[in-house]
């Protein structure tokens, strides 16, 4: 029998919509892989590491090689000083170091602000932990020009209480692909350090912007670094999501409470990756910004597909996934069409509703989260796909 605080849990969304999509011999627009490799010089090294012998238990913290990188990577693009040996520490992925975050800083009874829609591994690890949570939402928001998302800032103020001792927030966004602004940021801060709470930031998206924008951490602003648990991850940086290999930035006393936990769950992670991720933090920048506009331009061919067939689209502003209204389609709620498209139409994606409390909010009902992260053809293949489903079904 399932521990009580884990019975909520079945089958994460991603697993199911992609065993569909297996049965079905679906394109996968779903689950947030790339379905081409990353630089050859990353892969190259991994290879050299395995060959050398480097397959052994590495350090509990990481390979001094890799958080080197890590933090002359970060004080490189964005000014900001951690300490590699004190300061950084390598986690099997990202999802991981979240966890451990939870585990390591929330005491049992403890109260959470997440953003909603919020990234599913988040509600998880506050179980975990055996803690509450309060969603406060991204409110989908349309203009004359445009829909976006803006957070409801009044709500977020009113959800701390007594217990409250962390707010979790994820910029680049995903499932939405939003950045949130300055002025969010600097809102979050401020009920932060008003109300002397800890800040788990998810930058795994960091590297991955449209439109010439760059990363803005909240880490960054007066008063955050030292109240601040940074986590990112190579997997979404160098397209090895299937490596595991992800990190957390924090001051040294910030980091210990992650480390306890960590120490209990992986131990360590991959040994030769390790060194390889190293390479690319060092050597690969221009192969992560060519990355960034492939992306870019898969994103505005999928986008202009999907408005082609209808559906109203919120265009992201970063990251590998853009959210759609698609109630237009006629084909149910956000969950009723995702399971007729990826059966039917051959099509996987996701329902929002599936990073949500309530599934039956008119904000989220009807909204779908498609993947930009495939080879040019693959979206050309979904769009014609869905294309001659949507006109079969007028026609019928």
């Amino acid at each position: 029998m399932t521990v009580s605080r884990l019975r909520p849990f079945g089958e994460t969304i991603f697993a199911t919509m992609s065993r569909l999509a297996t049965e079905h011999e679906a394109i996968n627009l779903g689950q947030g892989f790339p379905d081409w490799d990353g630089p050859e010089e990353v892969l190259a090294e991994a290879q050299h590491q395995i060959a050398g012998g480097n397959n052994q238990y590495g350090p509990g913290r990481g390979m001094k090689v890799l958080r080197e990188a890590i933090v002359a990577d970060r004080a490189r693009r964005t000014g900001q000083v951690y300490d590699a040996d004190a300061e950084c520490l390598v986690t099997v992925g990202a999802t991981e170091a979240i966890a451990a975050t939870a585990l390591g800083h929330l005491e049992p009874g403890s109260h959470v602000i997440v953003i909603e829609p919020y990234y599913d591994s988040y509600k998880a690890a506050i179980a975990l932990a055996h803690c509450t949570y309060t969603a406060v939402p991204l409110i989908p928001t349309a203009s004359d020009t445009e829909r976006f998302w803006s957070l409801d800032r009044s709500a977020l103020a009113d959800a701390v209480t007594a217990e409250t001792a962390m707010i979790i927030i994820n910029s680049p966004h995903n499932p939405t692909g939003t950045i949130l602004k300055n002025e969010d940021l600097q809102a979050i801060a401020d009920v932060a350090i008003a109300n002397n709470l800890l800040v788990l930031a998810d930058e795994v998206y960091e590297r991955l912007y449209f439109n010439g924008l760059s990363h803005s951490s909240i880490s960054a602003l007066p008063g955050m670094r030292e109240r601040t648990i940074v986590v990112s991850s190579a997997a979404k940086t160098f397209n090895v999501t299937g490596w595991k290999i992800g990190w957390a930035l924090a001051p040294a006393e910030l980091l210990d409470g992650v480390v306890k936990a960590k120490q209990f769950l992986s131990y360590v992670g991959a040994t030769p990756l390790q060194p390889a991720v190293a390479r690319g933090l060092k050597e690969c920048a221009p192969w992560v910004d060519e990355l960034a506009r492939q992306l870019e331009g898969n994103m505005r061919l999928l986008a202009d597909g999907l408005e082609g067939l209808g559906a109203d689209v919120f265009t992201p502003q970063a990251g590998y996934f853009v959210v759609a209204d698609v109630s237009s389609w006629g084909l149910g709620d956000a969950l009723e069409t995702c399971t007729r498209l990826v059966k039917e139409c051959r099509v996987a994606a996701i329902p929002v509703t599936a990073f949500v409390d309530d599934p039956e909010s008119e904000k989220y009902r009807y909204l779908v989260r498609f993947a930009f992260c495939k080879r040019t053809e693959v979206i050309e293949e979904a769009i014609a796909r869905l294309r001659d489903y949507l006109a079969g079904r007028s026609s019928s």
